[in-house]
């Protein structure tokens, strides 16, 4: 597996990490905990050592999984947790409050059975909190050996530049995939000039992208694309076109559409890292070969020139979850 720097942290990952919230929470009924600490070990010794948690995932039981898994190779990965949330609910609201950063900070540690958060991310600005104490808590905890690295989740343009100042992030997470761009306007510039690197998460679309999901596709009870505004019925079926523009390049390269999206990605920066999530090893398997899938210039090209004329049905969240991202 190759490797990435995230930005000028010097925080080196694979080039493609996996996102383990499927395992524990929010879509439909989670599979069986020995299954994914398999899956996970799987992961590993494939050469992945990007993997991606939160407090907020289950809540609780995600960070408790992974600690299980990593407890006999944690020298092997590179583990991103988050806080943010009160009582690490994202229901009961925001909360990054200094003394509740210290709080989940040695919460954390404990379910990962682990000395050290490698990458600590706010998982969403909390507008009652100053970014600037936000960073400062964090930093504090980088001097006392408890975080290696900082990160922002879905954060915008300001705070990240007041939060760098205080304390220079790793890497900004934002969902970014052939679907959904706007990153690219004004956040890819500013990760540019600060010299931070950006983790995409939803590089599939939530799967829609996999081309494995149609309009007559049924989730799961618990499934958060049941209330999806993008993965409703008459949206999937609107936004059918992205996915037969991926299938279009990957007949011609003998490649699956999900690993042209995940290939599409990676080629836009080389300090992008893509979290695809699973819960399958063979879907493990199909993704982690996009790492060696090269476009060519004309195929990324006709895949960016053809998704510029292409309008998506749906938003990508709930508005009251949307207003909580790019503050």
């Amino acid at each position: 597996m190759k490797t990435r720097r995230l930005g000028k942290s010097g925080l080196e990952v694979s080039s493609i990490g996996l996102g383990c919230m499927g395992m524990s929470f929010a879509y439909g009924a989670p599979p069986e905990k020995s299954d994914m600490i398999r899956l996970l070990r799987d992961a590993v010794d494939r050469g992945e050592t990007f993997f991606d948690t939160a407090e907020a995932y289950g809540p609780f039981t995600n960070e408790e999984l992974l600690g299980e898994a990593f407890a006999p190779i944690r020298d092997q990965v590179v583990i991103a947790t988050k806080f943010g949330f009160r009582n690490g609910r994202p229901g009961d609201g925001l909360d990054s409050r200094p003394e509740r950063i210290r709080e989940v900070a040695e919460q954390s540690l404990r379910r990962l059975k682990t000395d050290r958060i490698d990458l600590f991310y706010q998982h969403r600005v909390d507008p009652d909190v100053p970014v600037e104490d936000v960073a400062g808590t964090v930093k504090a905890l980088i001097e006392e050996g408890k975080v290696k690295y900082f990160g922002m989740s879905e954060a915008g343009i300001g705070s990240i530049r007041k939060a760098h100042a205080v304390q220079p992030l790793a890497a900004i997470q934002n969902e970014y995939s052939v679907w959904y761009r706007k990153p690219e306007d004004e956040l890819f510039p500013l990760l540019e000039e600060l010299g931070i690197g950006l983790v995409a998460y939803s590089p599939l679309g939530k799967g829609y992208l996999t081309g494995k999901i149609d309009e007559t596709t049924q989730f799961e009870e618990g499934d958060m694309r049941t209330t999806t505004p993008r993965m409703q019925p008459e949206a999937r079926k609107a936004n059918h076109t992205f996915v037969m523009l991926l299938e279009h390049v990957a007949a011609r390269l003998e490649a699956t559409p999900g690993q042209v999206a995940l290939a599409w990605v990676l080629q836009q920066k080389p300090w992008i890292v893509p979290i695809p999530g699973t819960t399958k090893l063979s879907r493990l398997t199909e993704n982690l070969a996009a790492a060696d899938l090269q476009l060519s210039a004309s195929d990324m090209e006709e895949i960016t020139s053809a998704a510029d004329k292409l309008s998506v049905q749906g938003a990508r969240y709930s508005e009251q979850t949307e207003a909580m991202s790019g503050r």
